[in-house]
């Protein structure tokens, strides 16, 4: 193989490696990233077969991690990070001394070095923001407040290593180190942050969303896609170069910039393809980085070491919840989040390396653990919610974690004939919004607490839990309520409250949503009487607005629709047509109201063989062709393309003087 195709064989068979692995661990029903870090330890140096560029590979990652900093910062605020700080910053603070001291415990336990000890500490100290922000979206959590405070954290977490790649050479350096000289350089980098920071600010804030916008408007799509590129690494290597900070701390502060802009929707919707791409390139090479050899001779040091990682930063991380009262599904949420190390634990290993502070078997060693971990972490998300669910039956730890936080008052005795909406998300507060204006009673359930404080603000009785709990549950007063709807996206949690409530409540009326004909069947089964599909609703929306202007009664249309919606939205499906059929049978029955006139395309008729855009029957008649019979078939919902052909018996709407010209201009015989 010649050297310089090297890069791009090694580019190439690890994405096909790592789509490989995604498919065989989708069909063993585990997460995408396990299969992403086993295809990149195939093609990998140390195993056999194609041995990849692993060094080459660490560079593409790099503009991995710098796409998924940029989309974090376009959608994270300073004032999302303040809102969080009395948990995020200390809480960093103390997991960063408390990882470490357990990190160099276990390392003088392996029999290391010291100061390989303090390497090993640090690395487990830090997780890796790209795991954390992939499996909190994965999870459904990124908007949750677990989700905010995790990020904030690691937020923090990457502003401290900053301050610990600098310290690291000074102290652990060759020649003697004096504590000015720590004090120097540690005053030095604050100043290059601080001063990056501020430049972003002041005048990043104010450039870079102009510009964007004047490309925008301006320019072809292709230069916009090349500007959202160019700004999220050209100010992720400014920060490297001009002020010697991370590329992924530049990317952030770039798409916190960007963000602030009413483009950033665009730009985020341009980045998402950059960013999965590398993302996926990012965990195929840290397989590629792994020596499993290495790993076989030290495995019970490897095992100790997950287990750390793993458990020990989960328990370290629960402690901290408790102390800061973060409640308890945000501690779990933050403790899950936090059980892996990524990017910045490498970053610190090579720099153990680089000072000769650390072996080349001990850098495995902390890739190891990392691979590890990251394949799994997503594990350790399925626990958050039948571990909440524990642990709330213990009153005792959820006084002691949310012994600080403002607590609602559950709703009094005497509710009736009430509707009770599980979940305060957007869905559920515009419902929610409708009943009050409407004066009808309705009892909001939401388990994250500032969603529960803005539906009480907004004057509502509002129970604080999870309604997937029974015991939450019984406090809504099923058996006399008229509607439960549950507004949530999670279709198994969704499941779960609406079996129960049929058992409280076996006449009560549900109503809930679903994203997958999976859902439908599942929630169908656990005794949901309507289901609503939101991406589907806006098909039928739109195909509503076409009729109307076809010219359709608002009956007719909603008829169809309900059709529709009574097969379970399979009508929509991709093998739907037979129902889509019936459904099209009763709309044309329906028709029999209106003033439909049917007329058939004579043989000598010169219009015959033109499409309907040719023939603009409307502008030339005023009439509407609204169907088309034809061999028996029918069909509806005509576009301009349909060409009429001899023999063809075409539905018309119109008044008596606009069919009568149009039967004159197709020269046929009224049907």
């Amino acid at each position: 193989m010649h050297g310089d195709t090297i890069l791009l064989m090694t580019f190439v068979l690890a994405l096909v490696a790592a789509f490989a692995g995604g498919m065989v661990a989708r069909a063993l029903r585990l997460p995408p990233i396990v299969g992403y870090l086993v295809g990149g330890l195939v093609v990998g140096p140390f195993t056999p077969g194609f041995s990849g560029d692993s060094h080459a590979m660490n560079q593409l990652a790099e503009v991995g991690v710098m796409f998924m900093m940029f989309g974090t910062g376009l959608h994270f605020s300073f004032k999302d990070l303040l809102e969080v700080k009395g948990i995020a910053v200390p809480g960093a603070i103390l997991q960063i001394a408390l990882g470490t001291l357990a990190g160099y415990a276990l390392a003088q336990a392996f029999g290391w070095e010291s100061a390989a000890g303090v390497m090993l500490g640090l690395s487990v100290s830090i997780a890796s923001t790209v795991v954390l922000i992939k499996n909190l979206t994965d999870a459904g959590l990124y908007q949750s407040r677990g989700g905010r405070i995790a990020t904030g954290w690691l937020i923090v977490e990457d502003l401290a290593t900053v301050v610990i790649l600098v310290v690291l050479p000074v102290v652990f350096g060759p020649g003697e180190t004096s504590a000015s000289q720590v004090v120097s350089e540690l005053a030095i980098a604050l100043l290059k942050t601080v001063a990056f920071v501020a430049l972003m600010l002041a005048v990043g804030s104010r450039v870079l969303p102009r510009l964007l916008a004047r490309i925008a408007r301006f320019c072809p799509r292709e230069l916009f896609q090349l500007a959202v590129v160019v700004t999220a690494l050209g100010t992720a290597l400014a920060a490297s170069v001009l002020f010697d900070l991370s590329f992924a701390l530049g990317a952030f502060l770039a798409g916190v910039v960007v963000g602030t802009s009413k483009l950033s929707h665009r730009v985020a919707a341009e980045a998402i393809p950059f960013q999965d791409l590398f993302s996926i390139i990012f965990f195929a090479s840290v397989g590629m980085m792994v020596n499993p050899a290495t790993l076989t001779d030290h495995l019970g040091e490897l095992v100790a070491l997950v287990l750390l990682i793993m458990l020990g930063k989960w328990i370290i991380n629960m402690a901290l919840g408790a102390l800061f009262s973060a409640g308890v599904r945000t501690s779990l949420t933050i403790a899950a989040g936090l059980s892996q190390i990524g990017e910045f634990s490498f970053i610190i290993g090579q720099t153990g390396m680089a000072l000769g502070v650390l072996t080349a078997d001990q850098y495995s060693l902390i890739l190891g653990g990392a691979v590890v971990s990251i394949a799994l972490n997503s594990f350790v998300f399925k626990l958050v919610d039948p571990l909440c669910s524990r642990m709330e039956r213990a009153g005792g730890l959820v006084r002691l974690y949310e012994r600080r936080t403002r607590t609602i008052e559950p709703p009094r005795e005497g509710l009736d004939g009430h509707v009770v909406v599980v979940g305060y998300g957007h869905a559920g507060t515009y419902v929610a919004e409708v009943l009050k204006d409407l004066d009808v009673p309705c009892l909001v359930v939401e388990r994250d607490l500032p969603a529960a404080e803005e539906a009480e603000a907004a004057g509502l009785p509002v129970l604080v839990g999870d309604a997937a709990n029974s015991e939450i549950l019984a406090h809504a007063h099923l058996e006399c309520a008229r509607v439960l709807v549950i507004a949530l996206a999670a279709e198994g949690a969704a499941e779960m409250i609406a079996r129960e409530a049929r058992e409280v409540a076996p006449r009560l009326r549900i109503v809930a949503r679903a994203d997958s004909q999976d859902g439908v069947c599942a929630l169908v089964d656990a005794g949901v009487d309507d289901l609503v599909r939101p991406e589907l609703e806006g098909g039928i929306e739109l195909m509503r607005h076409t009729l109307l202007d076809l010219g359709y009664r608002p009956r007719q249309i909603q008829n169809y629709a309900d059709d529709l919606r009574a097969s379970g939205y399979e009508a929509l499906g991709d093998d739907g047509r037979a129902e889509r059929q019936r459904a099209f049978e009763h709309l044309v029955a329906s028709l029999s109201e209106l003033e439909l006139h049917w007329i058939t395309v004579g043989e000598g008729c010169p219009m015959a063989g033109c499409s309907l855009a040719g023939l603009d029957l409307r502008a030339r008649t005023g009439a509407s062709a609204v169907a088309l019979r034809r061999a028996g078939e029918l069909e509806v919902f005509l576009d301009a393309t349909t060409v009429l052909l001899p023999g063809d018996t075409v539905g018309l709407m119109g008044t008596a003087e606009q069919l009568e010209a149009a039967e004159a201009l197709l020269g046929g015989a009224s049907a």
